[in-house]
């Protein structure tokens, strides 16, 4: 049997240009022309899909050869970077630091040192949309090291009491970009913004 790389399943990844349905769901809650990171962002197919509503996007990953259509736009800053480094990207030496974006963006990329920083990182109102492969999977396809895999309910603790949940899923996807068992959250930043009298954040659309 053929082994299948790293490189096999990026490769694989960067065929599909379609943007993830769970990011097409909750792309319309980001604020008007906010700006929106796509983290670890391979071929861009969701940095893609918000230059196209108007938003800028900043993509950044390891290997941005994918990206080189979009080296004219304006609206588009590509940035080459190892996030799994000692330096952070978000930390004072990283490309990111000090900056705050309407949207950020994670699809099939699990770096838990970065987990804090991403809340830090979102404008006040801004929204988190996370999508990535979850324990269970290695019965069925790669990722398989569970270093790369979300446990039950790991989004629901990076957002809970920083962020509004909006909406969480856990389990096995069959009809979808990548199939596979996945943990989606789509979570907003706006637990002390309200116009309620019993403070509670603004209902979102679902």
């Amino acid at each position: 049997m053929q082994k299948i790389t790293t490189d096999d399943v990026r490769a694989k990844h960067l065929r599909i240009t379609e943007p993830s349905p769970w990011v097409a769901r909750f792309a319309p809650l980001v604020a008007t022309n906010g700006p929106v990171l796509d983290l670890a962002c391979g071929g861009g197919r969701h940095a893609r899909h918000f230059l196209q509503q108007g938003h800028k996007a900043v993509l950044i990953d390891r290997n941005t050869d994918a990206l080189s259509d979009l080296t004219e736009n304006s609206a588009a800053e590509i940035i080459t970077f190892d996030m799994e480094t000692d330096t952070s990207p978000f930390g004072a030496d990283g490309p990111l630091h000090g900056r705050q974006f309407d949207a950020i963006v994670v699809v099939n990329y699990l770096y838990r040192p970065l987990f804090p920083a991403l809340v830090d990182a979102l404008a006040p109102g801004g929204v988190l949309i996370y999508e990535t492969f979850a324990r269970g999977n290695e019965e069925f396809a790669r990722p398989r090291n569970p270093d790369h895999l979300l446990i039950s309910g790991e989004l629901l603790d990076l957002a809970t009491g920083r962020l509004q949940i909006v909406a969480y899923e856990h389990g096995r996807l069959e009809v979808t970009d990548i199939p596979g068992v996945k943990q989606r959250l789509c979570a907003v930043k706006d637990l002390e913004i309200s116009t309620r009298d019993d403070g509670e954040p603004a209902v979102h659309c679902l």
